[in-house]
């Protein structure tokens, strides 16, 4: 083999010289990583191709095509693939971030444990996976299991005056079928500017008992100084919040609100009323948001008496972000903040489609939230130090603050 390498090798560089092909250093890294997969391959099998040793531990079964981006442009590689055990060169491509093993490990035990659809089959085969090494599995799943249940306890030792909350669907195989669940997450802001994951818990649905249980989880992991918790409407959720925080805000999420809105008047009239009701969030202060939003229930009133009652009951709730500071207030109207990360979590989710069981959930979610939280903490502030000691400043010089209509002691 070596002999083949150092020929290939010297033909590889009389075409260099003899040649200007400007691909010449990107076609000899994807030559040469190949070709050390092949060797690599030659070792751990005991023979090369058409060998016939009596050492030889398994035969080659074709190759896994891989494309490899580097600054010398996009490599073609060819893993080998073996009839039994698995080969994967470490040395030349990494195994993937958590949140990756998490995906393959969520895969790999729904189809061990005989719950794969087609779909999942053809996963496992483009993964490379026919002959599955369970108990690497479950060595990768102790591990991870034990990474996420570390971040999901952690205590909670700042303080936190913003929280957002929301739940995305997950559909679970229990009891010998499959049932719809909430996966529910909570993110804060610290006092000094910085975004995190504040916890996150699987229920059988999304009602108040549940939301309860995880409100009064993160606050007995330490979880204080609360002012503004930001969410949408479910009315379950709001009696958790009332309860749990007791003197903090609530901000109704601004775009579910409109949402709701526009499902009560025509289609036709959508974009007209949307525009009207926009005008409440544009206004400079509390007092003139109040003078519009009640101009726009008056204009509703006299075609759509639906909407209009929407919008006076939202009032003050969708107002309650007018109370802080100006530079936070694009932030603090929605759950915005939490939409994305929902987002990458249906993205992780639609690959695997139904879950073999709750812990399946808990360690695919679990990973990925513990990433994204770890990139909100290296990166930037989410909102300024300066801002923040504004918000504490206010606090300190009022002891109290006006939220609709009253005042509520600070926490």
């Amino acid at each position: 083999m070596a002999r083949e390498v150092i020929i290939s090798l010297t033909d590889l560089l009389h075409k260099i010289r003899s040649t200007q092909d400007i691909d010449f250093l990107r076609d000899t890294a994807e030559w040469l990583c190949n070709a050390l997969m092949e060797a690599d391959v030659t070792e751990q099998i005991g023979a090369a191709r058409y060998e016939r040793t009596d050492e030889r531990k398994t035969q080659r079964n074709g190759y896994r095509h891989r494309l490899l981006d580097t600054r010398l442009g996009t490599l073609n590689l060819f893993i080998p693939k073996l009839r039994s055990g698995s080969y994967y060169p470490d040395w030349l491509l990494e195994r993937g971030r958590p949140a990756e093993q998490a995906l393959v490990a969520v895969i790999i035990e729904a189809y061990v444990n005989g719950v794969s659809t087609r779909k999942m089959d053809r996963v496992v085969r483009e993964l490379g996976l026919e002959h599955i090494d369970k108990s690497a599995v479950s060595r990768i799943c102790k591990g991870l299991d034990e990474r996420v249940k570390s971040f999901q306890e952690r205590p909670l030792e700042a303080c936190y005056p913003y929280v957002w909350l929301d739940a995305t669907a997950v559909k679970v195989r229990e009891g010998g079928r499959v049932v719809n669940m909430a996966l529910v997450i909570a993110i804060g802001v610290r006092e000094t500017g910085e975004r995190e994951v504040l916890g996150f818990a699987l229920g059988a649905s999304e009602d108040e008992a549940f939301w309860h249980e995880f409100l009064r989880s993160l606050k007995a992991r330490g979880l204080h100084g609360v002012k503004l918790v930001i969410s949408d409407a479910h009315q379950g959720l709001q009696n958790a919040i009332q309860a749990t925080f007791t003197g903090a805000s609530w901000q109704r999420c601004r775009v579910h609100f409109m949402r709701n809105v526009l499902s009560q008047v025509p289609k036709s009239a959508q974009d007209d009323v949307a525009n009207m009701v926009r005008t409440i969030f544009t206004q400079p202060t509390y007092d003139t948001a109040r003078e519009q939003l009640n101009r726009v229930i008056a204009q509703l009133e006299e075609r759509y008496p639906r909407a209009a009652v929407t919008v006076e009951t939202a009032g003050e709730d969708i107002l309650a972000y007018l109370h802080f500071p100006r530079s936070h207030w694009r932030r603090i109207q929605s759950t915005n903040p939490l939409e994305r990360l929902n987002r990458e979590l249906k993205r992780r989710f639609g690959v695997v489609g139904i879950f073999p069981n709750r812990e399946a959930v808990i360690r695919l979610g679990g990973t990925v939230l513990l990433e994204q939280h770890e990139e909100w903490l290296a990166g930037r502030r989410y909102f300024s130090a300066e801002s923040m000691q504004s918000l504490t400043k206010q606090e300190d010089e009022d002891g109290t603050r006006t939220i609709s209509g009253s005042s509520i002691a600070a926490d």
